[in-house]
């Protein structure tokens, strides 16, 4: 792939950056407490930033999101785009496009996902009534609709006030909630291959997410051990100090690129199911060193729950876990490798040959 962004990319990248830069300050994040800044998500939505990730792709939003995580701004900008817009635009009818994604768009209304379907927990009668418990759902208590897969790896789509959601408390701040089903009224949404779809993007947009995260925090450990003294010179100047720092580097730099490559391959139409569960991956244990590298280099202050980089720490760890840790998501890949293997020998047409004619489009 080509990674010198477009035109297009590099304006969405550039608004999301001052948008998130002017206003997700450290007050406004502090004042916000565990739930969302309803402001900065209304300026969000104004400029037009949700609506854009059908213009742009996914490629363009992984690049907002990356702004998002710099600043760990509290708004449902990912679920919304991935549950939401992009789901629906890729999977929707013309009908349900029609009358949900304006809502979606400005804000008015937002989507997030009950996300990944583990244990299968919901069930759906042929009516389209869903029974089941989620016990969290992130930004669930700013959602008005929520994706929902049920036993099966189907996908309907509920609206919050048909179903019950009761608050619940995590380390990091994403207004999550508990979703109770009981007979509760939904639409399908897509066929048999819409869940792997989507969760795949989610994947993709969620580690480009963590990208940003971790840039962040890198960015401000990069910054206090080049300011804080001991000895009467800096911390950066350290062996030890640079060396935790590169290694930080390059790992933000790995969930980056790999994240800009599946959020590629999808919006050209290509395979990129292994390429997202490799994004996720290291958007789980890279990410992971980042964030705990970061708070490390700033010494006894990391620990301090009400500086800056202990939220880039929650950030890192939640969406390390977010949808599936680094183990899960390598068995994951493991099998579905040897499964594509498989496919196109039963075929007799080589991996990379079946991959650049882009037979087979999807995950």
């Amino acid at each position: 792939m080509d990674f010198t962004p477009t035109e297009e990319h590099s304006a969405v990248r550039e608004l999301a950056g001052q948008i998130f830069g002017d206003l997700s300050t450290h007050e406004r994040l502090a004042a916000a407490g565990t739930g969302t800044d309803a402001e900065l998500w209304k300026a969000v939505c104004g400029a037009g930033l949700v609506a854009a990730a059908e213009e742009v792709g996914l490629l363009g939003l992984v690049l907002a999101l990356e702004e998002q995580g710099r600043t760990t701004a509290q708004v449902p900008f990912a679920a919304s785009c991935v549950y939401g817009v992009l789901a629906l635009a890729a999977h929707g009818t013309a009908e349900q496009r029609e009358r949900l994604l304006p809502a979606l768009r400005e804000g008015s209304a937002v989507a997030t996902g009950a996300f990944p379907a583990s244990g299968g927990h919901v069930r759906a009668t042929v009516e389209g009534e869903l029974t089941g418990v989620v016990p969290l759902v992130p930004w669930l208590r700013d959602a008005t609709h929520v994706l929902v897969p049920d036993e099966e790896r189907r996908l309907w789509l509920v609206r919050v006030a048909d179903a019950g959601a009761e608050a619940v408390e995590t380390t990091a701040p994403w207004s999550a909630g508990r979703l109770t089903l009981d007979g509760s009224r939904a639409e399908r949404v897509g066929g048999a291959a819409a869940y792997e779809d989507v969760l795949a993007t989610a994947r993709t947009a969620f580690a480009g997410l963590q990208a940003g995260v971790c840039a962040g925090s890198l960015a401000r450990a990069v910054r206090h051990t080049t300011t804080r003294e001991q000895f009467g010179r800096p911390l950066s100047t350290n062996q030890g100090v640079l060396l935790r720092a590169a290694d930080a580097y390059m790992d933000t730099e790995a969930i980056r690129v790999t994240s800009y490559e599946a959020a590629w391959r999808r919006d050209e139409g290509l395979r990129y199911g292994t390429h997202a569960l490799t994004a996720a991956w290291w958007a789980s244990e890279a990410g992971t060193r980042v964030v705990h590298a970061g708070q490390h280099l700033h010494g006894g202050l990391g620990a301090d729950l009400e500086h800056p980089v202990h939220r880039h720490f929650l950030w890192g760890r939640q969406l390390d876990a977010y949808l599936g840790c680094g183990g899960e998501l390598l068995a994951e890949l493991g099998e579905l490798i040897v499964a594509e293997k498989l496919a196109e020998k039963a075929k007799g047409r080589p991996s990379a040959e079946a991959a650049d004619r882009g037979e087979g489009v999807g995950v």
